[in-house]
């Protein structure tokens, strides 16, 4: 009797952040060597087979020792940035010198525009302009 294979759907997880938005990191981290909650830092990747997990340009950063397998190969200690979950990052305004839930809007000609809403006026502020 042959093995039944499995067909797993994977939804993504819905996001508005994108590769190259500041973001700042409002939980995790291990507390006693690395913490990183509170930095704000760029996103180079989204990565993870929801889309859920994101890596961070110098954040998160840990080291691998790596064996030379082949001849003339080098070994030796390297930096790798590991992802951090989508979840504990938020978009980071560097006017408002804080982080800001993101939001999307139907503009005037039909498109729908990323942005965020002004915490002080409630007004809608648009980011893809």
């Amino acid at each position: 009797m042959a093995a039944k294979k499995s067909t797993k759907i994977v939804e993504r997880i819905p996001t508005a952040l994108k590769k190259g938005d500041s973001v700042m990191v409002i939980a995790g981290g291990n507390k006693s060597k690395r913490p990183i909650k509170g930095q704000v830092a760029k996103i180079r990747a989204i990565v993870g087979a929801k889309g859920d997990r994101v890596i961070l340009e110098g954040l998160n950063v840990f080291t691998r020792n790596k064996r030379a397998t082949r001849p003339g190969e080098e070994g030796g200690k390297i930096q790798v940035e590991k992802s951090v979950h989508i979840s504990n990052v938020m978009y980071y305004v560097e006017k408002l010198k804080k982080p800001v839930r993101l939001c999307k809007e139907t503009a005037a000609d039909g498109k729908r525009v990323r942005g965020y809403r002004d915490p002080s006026s409630n007004k809608f502020v648009a980011l893809d302009s």
